[in-house]
């Protein structure tokens, strides 16, 4: 996994609201924001890096993200 970097968006791609952090991924991912305290949702992007698939997640806080969501 890698963390974000410059050449991440203002906004996210997927849904066009801001977003926290940005993670890359290159192998197999889980995901469960069952009761998450930090998180409310997280965009998933396919992206290529390297030449090689990767998917970015867009992780947007509760405040970033409106209850009905």
């Amino acid at each position: 996994m890698t963390v974000s970097d410059a050449t991440d968006p203002e906004l996210c791609p997927v849904c066009s609201t801001p977003y926290d952090s940005v993670s890359l991924h290159d192998r197999g991912l889980l995901v469960n924001l069952l009761d998450n305290e930090r998180y409310r949702r997280v965009c998933f992007e396919p992206v290529e890096r390297d030449g090689r698939p990767h998917v970015r997640f867009f992780h947007h806080t509760h405040e970033q993200v409106g209850a009905d969501d």
